[in-house]
């Protein structure tokens, strides 16, 4: 999850490479003393000693990515990145609902790349894999040492375009996918009544910047065909933005505090449900690869007591990042802040446990978790109707 709204803008870079060549070259005969140097000192002496020393092709530009990718990739936080011109496309891409790939969320633990989760109908979904699946090689080069960004870049591709892929199974099995890839559209909600029921049911892919507009479109349609009790489904839910799962929490959690977010500086932000009172029973459905905004709304749901919660403990992100622009069309992502459930709890790297736990069984023939909160709904229904 993060805040694509956070954005400053800094000095160009090529409005101080100048400035930053000439001083590094003047250090350029100070090699005795560098060890007594601060970091910006070093930094400076070795740019001055490219310039006067190196005898293959480089560009200044190519220089500063590498050294900004470099600072960045030194903080050891999978959530935070450099974005050169391709990354800020991927990142907007994904945002905005449209790109061209294979459809699977990437997550990255323990500096292995784990899928968050394959979006539905999608080549990678289609290709049998799964959340909590390691990618350990892409057209036969290895992942070790990478990082997340340029996993990413290079699943992603050109529709008709063609991408292999190794992965290993949470049982340790690996399989080789060829996968041709396609452009993902994101369709982020999605509902419909359940047959003989008042049961509405939603699903959300994702938390993109739709998402608000889209569920409230689908929980009035479904209110006007006769729902009187709502299931939410966040499986395999990756999240985005936080104030699009605000948005949608303002119609299932009640008024009062749906998260906290605490930055740097010991400031904390709250964001509220203006909701007067839950008007439905609920039933929330989680996984493995529920992150993020997906485990705000439903950490939110479970301490308000506002639903049920059924399937298996999330991913636990509980990290906030926000987007910096440094030029039109490149920027730096960092985690700026830790988000906290109503109650007060942080779910970084443990997630939320459901109320009620179910796995749902490998080539299953049944949703055993949805027809468990099913169940639970028609129950609440009935009780009501007594």
């Amino acid at each position: 999850m993060f805040n694509k709204k956070v954005s400053i803008w800094l000095i160009p870079v090529t409005a101080f490479v100048t400035v930053i060549i000439t001083l590094g070259c003047m250090l350029w005969g100070m090699q005795k003393i560098t060890h007594n140097l601060g970091g910006t000192l070093q930094f400076l002496y070795t740019l001055g000693r490219i310039h006067s020393s190196y005898v293959g092709e480089y560009t200044d530009k190519k220089l500063f990515e590498g050294a900004m990718h470099g600072m960045v990739e030194s903080l050891d936080d999978p959530y935070s990145e450099y974005l050169d011109e391709k990354g800020f496309t991927r990142l907007n891409e994904m945002t905005d609902g449209t790109f061209g790939g294979i459809g699977v969320v990437l997550g990255q633990r323990n500096k292995e790349f784990v899928v968050v989760s394959p979006m539905e109908g999608s080549p990678g979904a289609k290709a049998g894999i799964e959340a909590g699946d390691k990618i350990l090689k892409v057209n036969d080069v290895d992942t070790k040492g990478r990082t997340l960004e340029d996993v990413v870049s290079t699943i992603r591709g050109k529709k008709g375009t063609s991408v292999k892929l190794l992965l290993e199974h949470k049982n340790g099995q690996q399989f080789t996918a060829d996968i041709v890839r396609d452009d993902i559209k994101i369709q982020s909600v999605a509902g419909k009544m359940l047959p003989d029921s008042k049961i509405g049911y939603i699903r959300i892919a994702m938390f993109n910047e739709n998402t608000g507009e889209e569920f409230k479109k689908t929980y009035e349609k479904l209110e006007q065909e006769g729902m009187q009790a709502t299931l939410l489904d966040l499986r395999h839910n990756p999240g985005g933005l936080l104030n699009e799962c605000v948005k949608v929490a303002n119609f299932i959690v009640p008024k009062g505090p749906v998260v906290s977010i605490t930055d740097k500086q010991g400031e904390t932000k709250v964001y509220d449900s203006k909701l007067e009172k839950v008007k439905y029973p609920l039933a929330v459905l989680i996984d493995h690869g529920s992150a993020s905004a997906s485990e705000i709304v439903s950490g939110a749901v479970q301490d308000t007591k506002a639903g049920k919660l059924f399937g298996t403990t999330t991913y636990g992100k509980g990290c906030v990042q926000s987007v910096f622009h440094i030029t039109t069309n490149t920027g730096v992502k960092l985690t700026t802040a830790m988000y906290y459930t109503p109650s007060g709890r942080s779910i970084h790297k443990v997630g939320v446990k459901p109320d009620v736990e179910i796995e749902l069984p490998e080539k299953a023939t049944i949703d055993v978790q949805l027809k468990k909160a099913e169940e639970y709904l028609r129950e609440e229904l009935a009780k009501k109707e007594k």
